[in-house]
Formats: structure tokens, C-alpha cells, sequence
């Protein structure tokens, strides 16, 4: 089948051609927002990478993100709709439900998006959701939580870095569970949505199949650089003592920094498990085993 790929020169759509082209017809489609533009698609499949990341350091125009986010996805959408495309595939992102999860986070949780980034792939989900599909057509809305492989150098690799160093993690009093997802797990996931036409459309959430805690990644981390981990569990009270005169002097620790890593966000997959009927491939430690030794290269 033809797939059309938006975003296709990211992290994730490099790896998905990789992952598709063996048995598929692949074409990388170029886009970006601009008033009134109109697509012409001629293609089975249309999968929506394409979009405006979220800003750690918060610099982006918030109508940045509701252009490449929402905008831009509108467009696509209704081009898919009068196309002769029968899969459109909607990268959304968990941060479109909610920026701190109480408990688990499944797809039946009401969604309250706090950033520009949040808000806008909401509003792209709700209006792809509005829409009556005509007879044929099919629709998924990925929500993947933090992905990670082989050329995705973010927050891990920075966690990578300082065990590499033999820093110590000084956060190990902090009790806390995060989901991931490899690359490997989303691939495989995108690949049964374009091949099983029993999967029913619907909004998906997308992550490995167990959450860990940080103490736990440091320990991974360590075993795969053959070190022994070096956790600290310093009293909490002193650690966010310190967070809150970071605050104030613009240290590297602060309030937000502190919540950051030490937080948890446990994300259910089993809705999109039991719609393909089969196991991810790749477990969430040998997933980020194969993360991390692609970051010595």
C-alpha cells in the first residue's frame, strides 16, 4: 500500500519508514500551516507526524502551536476525507489529556490539557472526533507517552550522561513510577493499525507495558554501562528546601525541575493491546537497554 508520512525527517518518522518501507510504497510529504492551503493526497494511508513539539524552555508563540498543531492537522483531515486514502493516523501526544497524573491514565480520563501544546492537539483530536467518517475510512489518535530510541538524544540521555560520569543520583528517597515507550513498541503498533482492518477507529494510547521508577532507570543505566549505581536518598524535606532557594537564585534545581523528575505518570495501554491482539514486542527494559547503547555511538 502507499503511505504518506508528514514529519517524516523526525525522530519517530525516520525510524517508522525504516520499520514500513519492506512492504510498503512510502512518500514523505513536506508540510507546514499556512492560511486556506488545500492538500491533494493520493494515497491508502496518511500518518500525521508533523507538528510543533513541546518547548522545554518556553520560548515558542503560543499561536505557533495552534497553527502546526491544530491548524495544520484540520487541513490534512479534511484532505483525507474527500481523498481516496481509507487510514489517517494522528500523532497526538498523552499531554493532550493531562499534564499530571492522579493515579492511571487511560483514555476514558477527561481531558484537561494545561500548556498551548496540550490544548492544541486536543482541539485537533476533538475536531478529527466531530467529523462522520464516510463508509471505509478509518481513524486512530495515537497518544504515546515519552518515546525513546537509537537518534533520540532528550532527557535520557542526560540522565545517560551523568552515570556515565559516576554522578550520583541524589533523588532516591523519592518513590515514583513513569511509563516509556521504544520506538520499537510504537512502530510495531502503527504497523498492525495499517494491516489489521478489524482494529475499530477510536482514540489509543500508546506505551510500553510496565512503568518503572527513576531509581530503577539509574540501576538499568548503570548495569548497562557495567557500573554500580550510585543512588542517595537524601532526606525530601531538605531536597525541596533546596529546590525553593533555586527558585529564587536560578539554579539548575528548582520547584519545577524537582517535579519534573521526581514525578509519576503511569499511562494504561491495554485498550490498544487487546484491540491488535498481540504483545508489544519490546519490553520496557529491554527497550531502553537498546536506548542507551545506541548512546555511545
Amino acid at each position: 500500500m502507499k503511505v504518506i508520512i508528514t514529519g517524516a525527517t523526525g525522530f519517530v518518522g525516520k525510524n517508522l519508514q525504516n520499520y514500513l518501507r519492506f512492504s510498503n510504497e512510502l512518500q514523505a510529504l513536506s508540510i507546514r500551516y499556512r492560511p486556506n492551503q488545500q492538500f491533494d493526497l493520493t494515497g491508502n494511508v496518511i500518518i500525521h507526524l508533523a507538528g510543533k513539539a513541546h518547548d522545554l524552555k518556553k520560548v515558542s508563540k503560543p499561536s505557533e502551536y495552534y497553527e502546526s498543531n491544530f491548524e495544520l492537522t484540520k487541513q490534512l483531515f479534511d484532505a483525507f476525507l474527500i481523498s481516496e486514502a481509507s487510514v489517517f493516523i494522528f500523532m497526538s501526544t498523552v499531554k493532550a489529556v493531562v499534564d499530571d497524573v492522579k493515579g492511571v491514565l487511560n483514555e476514558e480520563t477527561e481531558p484537561n490539557p494545561k500548556t498551548h501544546y496540550g490544548i492544541a492537539k486536543h482541539q485537533a483530536e476533538k475536531y478529527i472526533l466531530s467529523k462522520e467518517l464516510p463508509v471505509g475510512k478509518r481513524i486512530y489518535i495515537l497518544r504515546p507517552c515519552m518515546i525513546h530510541g537509537m537518534g533520540n538524544k532528550g532527557n535520557l540521555n542526560l540522565l545517560y550522561q551523568l552515570v556515565k560520569k559516576r554522578f550520583p543520583w541524589p533523588l532516591g528517597a523519592f518513590e515514583n513510577k513513569r511509563s516509556f515507550l521504544s520506538i520499537e513498541n510504537l512502530c510495531f503498533v502503527i504497523k498492525e493499525l495499517l494491516e489489521n482492518t478489524t482494529v475499530p477507529s477510536g482514540v489509543y494510547q500508546v506505551s510500553d507495558d510496565k512503568a518503572i521508577s527513576t531509581n530503577e532507570l539509574i540501576r538499568l543505566l548503570s548495569t548497562t554501562l557495567e557500573r554500580k549505581s550510585i543512588i542517595l536518598s537524601i532526606s525530601i524535606s531538605w531536597i525541596k528546601g533546596m529546590a525553593k532557594i533555586g527558585d529564587y537564585l536560578n539554579l539548575p534545581l528548582n520547584s519545577e525541575r524537582l517535579q519534573k523528575l521526581t514525578e509519576s505518570y503511569v499511562v494504561d495501554n491495554d485498550k490498544i493491546v487487546k484491540a491488535i491482539g498481540k504483545s508489544l514486542p519490546i519490553s520496557v527494559e529491554e527497550g531502553l537497554r537498546r536506548t542507551f547503547i545506541s548512546f555511545r555511538n
